[in-house]
């Protein structure tokens, strides 16, 4: 069984026992969330697709890390102005461990 879910703006196929890094989330580490904006959940025979979610259904995580990812360099640059700016940015994320889904 899996199911395509909403977080942070962008979207997520997920299974039982599958680790995954999303955007920043509210919590500590080892507190369980649910994810509620369920797009579709197929697996077996039967698929099912939510006009935009799908009512009643969630997703059961359990927070396993919160950090931040490895630094990225932003150069910007305008030739022959002598224009240029360096910046670095690291992003906040969760690292989720998927317990169940709920149809």
């Amino acid at each position: 069984m899996y199911a395509v879910v909403k977080t942070g703006g962008k979207q997520y196929k997920v299974r039982p026992g599958q680790m995954v890094r999303v955007e920043k989330l509210e919590g500590a580490v080892g507190d369980t969330i649910a994810l509620s904006d369920v797009l579709l959940i197929g697996g077996g025979e039967s698929v099912q697709i939510g006009r935009p979610q799908i009512e009643g259904a969630s997703v059961q995580a359990q927070i396993v890390e919160q950090g931040r990812a490895k630094k990225i360099i932003v150069f910007k640059k305008k030739r022959r102005k002598g224009y240029h700016k360096k910046q670095g940015h690291r992003q906040y994320y969760t690292q989720l461990r998927i317990n169940e889904i709920n149809a």
